[in-house]
C-alpha cells in the first residue's frame, strides 16, 4: 500500500512539475510576443520621427505622410493626415502598453485590429505580396494569440473568483 501511495505521490509530482515547467515556458512566450510587438510598433514611431537616423524632425513625418497616402490610396486626400497621425499615437500606445503589460487584454486586442487594417490597406493599394513581405498578417495573427491568452487568464481568474465566493460567502474581494 505504501508503495502504491509512493507512485501516486511520485506521479502527481511529475505532472505538477511538467505543468510548472510548461507554464513558464508560456509565459516566456508571451512576454517574448509583447515586447516584439511593442518594440516593433516604437521602432516604426521612431523612424517617423528620424530618431533612427539620430535626427529629431518633422521631415520624416512629412515622408510617413506620404507614404500613408499611398497605403491608403483608396481614402480622400483631405483624410490622409488625420491617418497618419492616428495611426502614431495607436502605434506608440500600443508599443508602450504591450510591452508594459497594462490592460493585455484590450492593448492586444487593439494591435491585432491595427495591424489588419494595415495589412489590410496595403494589400488594397500594393497588392497581396507587400503585406506577406513584411509579415504584418503574421504579426497581426500573433496579437491575436496573446489576445486569447489574456482572455482565458482573464476567465481562469474570474473562475476562482466564483469559487472562491462559493466556498467562503465572501464577495468583498
Amino acid at each position: 500500500m505504501n508503495q502504491r501511495i509512493h507512485a501516486i505521490s511520485e506521479s502527481t509530482m511529475t505532472g505538477v512539475s511538467e505543468r510548472l515547467r510548461t507554464m513558464n515556458w508560456e509565459r516566456a512566450a508571451i512576454l517574448y510576443a509583447r515586447v516584439a510587438l511593442g518594440a516593433a510598433f516604437l521602432s516604426a514611431v521612431a523612424s517617423r520621427f528620424g530618431l533612427w537616423d539620430k535626427t529629431l524632425d518633422l521631415k520624416h513625418f512629412a515622408g510617413f505622410m506620404q507614404y500613408t497616402a499611398e497605403v491608403n490610396s483608396f481614402l480622400p486626400q483631405a483624410a490622409i493626415p488625420f491617418v497618419a497621425w492616428a495611426a502614431t499615437v495607436a502605434e506608440t500606445s500600443c508599443g508602450i502598453l504591450l510591452i508594459s503589460g497594462l490592460w493585455p487584454r484590450w492593448v492586444s486586442l487593439a494591435s491585432a485590429v491595427l495591424l489588419a487594417m494595415f495589412g489590410t490597406a496595403m494589400a488594397i493599394s500594393f497588392g497581396i505580396k507587400s503585406p506577406m513581405d513584411y509579415s504584418v498578417f503574421s504579426a497581426s495573427a500573433a496579437a491575436v494569440l496573446l489576445t486569447l491568452h489574456a482572455f482565458r487568464q482573464e476567465g481562469k481568474q474570474s473562475f476562482n473568483h466564483r469559487r472562491l465566493i462559493r466556498r467562503t460567502g465572501d464577495q468583498s474581494w
